[in-house]
């Protein structure tokens, strides 16, 4: 088979990001190559919400009229640049959109704008975020589903599955080796650690530095779902249906989102010690199916609607949240190069890390598939990536962080409420109207000017 390009890449882990960088290769004629430890029927069924800017990126063609008749700022930015031979073509973003669209319960993004409910009666509204962001869109979607339709673009012969990548090393010919755990190799060119928050390829990246900056972050997140019917019998008074909901309290808070038509509410319950240590890495696994008396044990304090959501949360799993902690510095050593969770592992506390993600596959797939990127310039493109992707994402990592703390620091009084209010405003906009292109701009230039291009 001929190949765009004279280099191959091999793609440490199967997940979001993963995928969708192997849809981007594969159609821009790269030898690219998939390694995944698990199988699907293996992954957990967390729900994923795609934000503002992980849509802006992947904004598909038969969505462009709809978009710009809205007028948004970046897609008609990305309009504009799609006719550059340079850069990827923002009609098709990565390629995934419409499948991904075809699998979501939702017709087409919408606005999902948080508001926040006191966690104690009688449940005053402490803050309904606003924004100047034109329709500041998302799309729900479950993960296993996001990952069926992806994987359902590619052809199944480049992408191996029960194949859990152990180390890395540099052949002898300069050429990266990924070992996996039963016995066998392969080498490639260029490896993309898309391999998740307890990644193998940021050990490599890392190197000899003392120390394992995944950290459990003291914080655990019940999940579950309830039918929301069930919930309105029970005299639930916060109406859940309209947009998500996130109820207040000290050292916990609950993410409460319809899906399904608004017909059945996702519930995370979040407990957080903010001033104990962060502690070291947990032993694995870091999921659960835990009692509901731990849960309600926790919440003694909150009031009526918060217990009723309790009570229906009958079988929850309890998740252990690792974090980064310090930051990573470089996402970039000799041609391996961090993406997503692998890159930056954050708390969710602004459902900013699968976007995060998709920006750093964007920027990825726009420096590589470039016409001028070859073999012999890998290093100075990673370079380019490694300049504007760290101080980007470790911002949304670090803002993330904090949100959780103003979260969980609020004792219903007035000055908490207007300091929430204050500390709220404008938080998301960072998130949603950065300059992603901007980006890939500079780092194109610089590749120009520095005449590796």
């Amino acid at each position: 088979m001929l190949y765009s390009k004279d280099f191959t890449v091999a793609i440490c882990g199967g997940g979001l990001c993963g995928l969708s960088c192997a849809v981007a290769f594969a159609r821009a004629g790269i030898s690219v190559t998939v390694f995944e430890a698990s199988t699907f029927s293996q992954e957990a069924g967390a729900g994923v919400g795609l934000g503002y800017s992980a849509l802006c990126i992947e904004i598909a063609a038969s969505l462009i009229p709809f978009y710009q008749s809205k007028r948004h700022p970046r897609v008609e930015s990305q309009y504009a640049i799609c006719n550059s031979d340079d850069n990827l073509n923002f009609n098709q973003g990565l390629g995934i959109f419409d499948a991904v669209l075809a699998q979501s319960d939702q017709r087409r993004p919408a606005p999902r704008l948080f508001s926040f409910v006191s966690g104690k009666n009688p449940h005053d509204c402490i803050f309904d975020y606003e924004t100047d962001c034109e329709d500041p869109v998302a799309l729900a979607i479950y993960r296993p589903a996001f990952l069926e339709a992806v994987l359902a673009l590619l052809d199944p012969s480049i992408i191996m599955f029960r194949k859990r990548c152990t180390s890395l090393n540099v052949s002898e010919t300069g050429k990266h080796i990924l070992h996996f755990a039963d016995g066998t190799t392969h080498e490639a060119d260029l490896v993309i650690g898309a391999d998740g928050v307890r990644s193998v390829a940021r050990r490599y990246v890392i190197g000899d530095v003392p120390g394992n900056p995944l950290v459990y972050a003291n914080t655990v997140a019940y999940r579950g779902l309830i039918p929301t019917e069930d919930l309105q019998k029970a005299g639930i008074q916060t109406d859940l249906t309209r947009r998500p909901i996130c109820f207040l309290g000290l050292g916990k808070h609950i993410i409460c989102f319809p899906i399904k038509g608004a017909t059945v509410i996702n519930i995370v319950v979040f407990l957080a010690e903010h001033d104990e240590p962060l502690q070291s890495e947990l032993p694995y696994p870091w999921v659960e199916s835990v009692s509901q008396d731990e849960l309600k044990d926790s919440c003694k304090d909150w009031g009526h609607d918060p217990m009723i959501i309790l009570d229906h949360l009958t079988n929850p799993s309890k998740w252990s949240i690792h974090a980064l902690d310090p930051p990573l510095q470089s996402y970039v050593r000799d041609k391996v190069v961090l993406v997503g969770d692998a890159a930056h592992a954050m708390l969710p506390h602004l459902g900013a890390g699968v976007g995060q993600g998709f920006e750093d596959v964007s920027v990825l797939v726009q420096l590589l598939t470039h016409p001028q990127t070859q073999k012999s310039n890998l290093y100075d493109v990673l370079a380019r990536y490694n300049d504007v992707r760290p101080p980007r994402a470790n911002d949304v990592l670090q803002a993330s962080a904090r949100m959780g703390r103003l979260y969980d620091s609020f004792r219903s009084s007035a000055q908490d409420k207007a300091t929430l209010q204050k500390e709220l405003s404008g938080i998301w906009e960072a998130v949603w109207n950065y300059d992603l292109d901007a980006d890939v701009v500079n780092a194109l230039e610089i590749l120009r000017r520095s005449d590796v291009f």
